[in-house]
């Protein structure tokens, strides 16, 4: 039986001052699955992912992804952990403005000190599969706001990463740029990556996510194993 990806056991978090961000929670996700984590704004949903992506670390209990317990390791492991492990999107994209597409696509490859011809190749074939290829030598600034967020995808896809987290990655863009978005990280999972995301964006959950789990006040409420639309 293929182990579970993330394992999340017995998880708080509590920040000075405040109630429970999280309050004992367990969580595990399979390699293939693409996870919506729903709920209210103040129910846990970013403060799980921030875990997850070994930006922040639980007050209680351990956070295992790929086989490292993260809750254990210093902050250059965790650097290269994010790195080499995980690629992330962001509501408002995160790109680099004064960079063209490609180099903002190359810049997880440079950092990891990857050979630049090889990543520049790689980088290039991303672009294609994405659909994006022409705007290589444009800047962000040039380009809507969902093909904005799909250069992010590309630089979070840059290292083959096991594991692809979205934050609220429709938050930012109208409509017909959010169903683009949508169909294609539904793809991307029929193609075998893992997809942990946090939306408000229930139409993105239905579209491409097979399980999805609902938080309330640090705790699933829900979790729910579902059948995608084609």
């Amino acid at each position: 039986m293929t182990a579970p990806i993330i394992e999340i056991r017995d998880a708080s978090k509590k920040y000075d001052g405040g109630p429970s961000a999280l309050a004992g929670l367990d969580l595990e996700v399979n390699p293939g699955e693409a996870l919506a984590i729903l709920g209210p704004s103040g129910s846990g949903k970013s403060t799980l992912l921030n875990l997850i992506a070994g930006l922040d670390r639980p007050s209680e209990g351990t956070v295992t992804v790929d086989g490292l317990r993260l809750d254990g390791l210093g902050e250059a492991e965790l650097a290269r952990y994010r790195r080499e492990r995980i690629g992330m999107v962001f509501q408002f994209f995160n790109l680099l403005d004064d960079l063209t597409v490609a180099d903002n696509v190359l810049l997880p490859a440079q950092l990891a000190g990857r050979p630049r011809a090889l990543a520049r190749h790689e980088a290039t074939g991303l672009l294609e599969r994405l659909g994006i290829a022409r705007h290589a030598r444009a800047f962000p600034g040039r380009l809507s706001g969902g093909e904005r967020q799909r250069v992010a995808v590309a630089r979070a896809l840059m290292n083959s990463p096991r594991l692809l987290l979205a934050d609220e990655p429709t938050g930012a863009l109208d409509s017909p740029s959010a169903v683009e978005v949508r169909d294609l990280l539904a793809e991307l999972n029929r193609e075998g990556q893992t997809i942990v995301l946090v939306t408000h964006d229930t139409a993105l959950a239905a579209s491409c996510a097979t399980r999805t789990v609902e938080l309330v006040d640090g705790r699933i409420a829900r979790d729910v194993v579902r059948t995608v639309a084609g």
